[in-house]
C-alpha cells in the first residue's frame, strides 16, 4: 500500500506551474522527471483552428500599420514586396523581442542592410533566448511584428529585400 501511495503524490504546485507554462507560451504538452517521477501536463489543441487563427491574425497585425501614415505605404505594396523579398519565419512558438533588453535599440529596422547571420530579433520560448538571424544579405523592407508579440511557429517576421 505505501508504495501506491508514493505513486499517488503529485505536487499541486508544480502541476499549476506547468500548466500556466503551457498557457504563456502556448504549448500542447510539458513533461518533468525528477529520477523515477514524472509528471506530464497536456492540452487538447484543434489542430485546424490554429491555421485559421493564425491566417486571420496576419491580416490584423498589418491592419494597425496601416493606419500609420508611415507604414501605409509600405502596406499597399506588400504584396509584390512579399514576392519580392524573403520572408523570415519563426521557428517556434514565442515571444518576439525587437531588441536585446528593454530600452536597448532594436536590432534592426526598415530600411537597415543586414548580413547573412545578422541577429534580427529574439524569439523567447520558455524562458530561453533564441536569436533569429538573417537567412542572406539584403535590405529589412519590413518588420510584421510589434515588440513583445506572441508569435506562432512559422509566422512571417521580417521582410529581407
Amino acid at each position: 500500500m505505501s508504495d501506491e501511495h508514493k505513486q499517488m503524490r503529485i505536487d499541486a504546485g508544480l502541476v499549476r506551474e506547468l500548466a500556466e507554462l503551457l498557457s504563456a507560451n502556448e504549448l500542447s504538452e510539458i513533461e518533468v522527471e525528477d529520477g523515477d517521477r514524472k509528471i506530464r501536463v497536456k492540452r487538447e489543441l484543434t489542430v485546424a483552428a490554429a491555421p485559421v487563427q493564425h491566417v486571420v491574425a496576419a491580416p490584423q497585425a498589418a491592419s494597425p500599420a496601416a493606419a500609420a501614415p508611415t507604414a501605409s505605404a509600405a502596406d499597399t505594396a506588400s504584396t509584390p514586396m512579399e514576392q519580392a523579398g524573403e520572408l523570415v519565419r519563426s521557428p517556434m512558438v514565442g515571444t518576439c523581442y525587437l531588441s536585446a533588453e528593454p530600452g536597448a535599440p532594436a536590432f534592426v529596422g526598415i530600411g537597415d542592410t543586414v548580413k547573412q547571420g545578422d541577429t534580427l530579433l529574439i524569439v523567447e520560448a520558455m524562458k530561453v533566448m533564441n536569436p533569429i538571424v538573417a537567412p542572406r544579405a539584403g535590405k529589412i523592407t519590413q518588420l510584421l511584428v510589434a515588440n513583445a508579440q506572441p508569435v506562432e511557429f512559422d509566422q512571417p517576421l521580417v521582410v529581407i529585400e
